[in-house]
């Protein structure tokens, strides 16, 4: 009757973990919903890009509003280079992390992400590996590596159902979690599709 006793309670010890891990592992899951957003979002900020820098002639692309300014030219690239570096640093960083502290509201951090980062208020200086230095050859070779990178991003969100369950330290003062950091990416090229219209809005930008 002891052992059957003991057998008892060890059940119910072993049941009480797996409920908790299942819920641990609850407030940390990616839902359809979250890769369908996410997927849209990439999407219609690689069209942004693409519709922004139709058709400009030679003397668009390398317009500068000033010295220190980029051209359109400078900021797709800059675009291009930036979606295989973060990309890149979720797959080999942010994806070997454990995850975020209990109880954060990740939706908010989701919206927060989309607000934040697109809002061209706050300046922000690239990082050296990021600033624009020709590495694509040319405006076109910027715009079809972009493309060919978003497509990356895209097949990497579509294979991974735990971005959920791994965080890191941003630039925004809070952790991310794996899928927050791939909203980022489309927020980072949506905000600078903001600085390409900027460009072209400048009144010494070439009418063609």
């Amino acid at each position: 009757m002891r052992k059957t006793g003991g057998s008892r309670i060890m059940k119910r010890i072993l049941t009480l973990m797996v409920f908790m891990l299942l819920v641990a592992a609850s407030a940390y899951s990616q839902t359809q919903a979250d890769k369908d957003r996410a997927i849209k979002y990439l999407e219609s900020t690689k069209q942004a890009v693409q519709d922004a820098t139709a058709g400009l002639s030679e003397a668009q692309w390398n317009f500068k509003p000033a010295p220190d300014r980029w051209s359109v030219a400078e900021v797709t690239e800059h675009i291009a280079a930036a979606e295989d570096f973060l990309r890149g640093m979720i797959t080999e960083k942010v994806m070997n992390a454990p995850p975020r502290p209990e109880g954060e509201d990740v939706k908010a951090i989701d919206d927060f992400v989309l607000v934040a980062i697109p809002d061209r208020s706050h300046k922000a200086q690239a990082p050296e590996p990021l600033k624009p230095t020709n590495r694509f050859g040319s405006p076109e070779g910027s715009l079809k590596h972009f493309a060919e990178s978003r497509e990356q991003t895209e097949d990497f969100l579509r294979k991974h159902d735990d971005l959920r369950a791994h965080a890191v330290d941003s630039p925004l003062g809070k952790k991310l979690d794996a899928y927050e950091w791939v909203l980022f990416i489309g927020a980072h090229s949506e905000r600078h599709t903001k600085q390409i219209n900027e460009v072209k809005a400048d009144p010494k930008f070439p009418k063609q």
